[in-house]
């Protein structure tokens, strides 16, 4: 459950919303969506308050213990989102749609749930109704979890001593930034600075 440097910071990549919603967006989904990811974040703020040593209101332990709960809960919230609404692009939930995609990338310890969400997004990325850098993160994370060799470059781990970023293996290593590109993303090796 702990912070480790080699998995991204959801809150890195995560969009600013537009206040303004269309009338064909989901109003309630979107307030479950919100509730759900200011859970999903808050202890893993705590956390990191705690990393950079700044101080926090809770312990280590209680942190941990929340966190757990946290995410605990928000698969199963995810997976009746899934069942009932199938992806929630942003035709159906407009940015909060990137919201959703961080709670899933946060279910590790439940890959199989997370490639089904993938098998769907792919779907709604095609129609320009999902996240194609979300997309990619997610594809990542699901191959770095099954110990293979990831795609895109996104899973990243960070030497605590000389503080030089790497991405774990890669499948297509020459290719890697023209397969990021595809997808909207800057250069590796641009992207590897975030985490320097």
């Amino acid at each position: 459950m702990k912070i480790s440097t080699f998995i991204i910071l959801s809150c890195i990549f995560i969009a600013a919303k537009s206040s303004a919603q269309t009338a064909k967006h989901d109003t309630l989904l979107i307030q479950k969506i919100d509730s759900m990811f200011k859970n999903d974040q808050f202890w893993r703020k705590e956390e990191a308050k705690l990393a950079k040593q700044q101080p926090s209101a809770y312990s280590e332990e209680t942190i941990q213990k929340k966190w757990a709960e946290a995410d605990s809960l928000n698969q199963i919230k995810a997976k009746a989102i899934i069942k009932k609404y199938g992806y929630p692009g942003f035709s159906l939930v407009g940015e909060w749609s990137i919201d959703f995609w961080a709670i899933v990338d946060h279910c590790d310890d439940d890959i199989s749930f997370q490639e089904q969400v993938l098998a769907l997004m792919k779907i709604e990325v095609a129609k320009n109704n999902a996240g194609k850098e979300e997309y990619a993160l997610l594809t990542d994370r699901v191959l770095v979890n099954k110990k293979q060799r990831q795609i895109y470059g996104t899973q990243v781990r960070t030497n605590p001593k000389t503080h030089k970023a790497t991405p774990f293996p890669l499948k297509y290593p020459k290719q890697v930034n023209a397969l990021r590109k595809k997808m909207g993303m800057e250069p590796l090796e641009v992207y590897l600075k975030r985490f320097e």
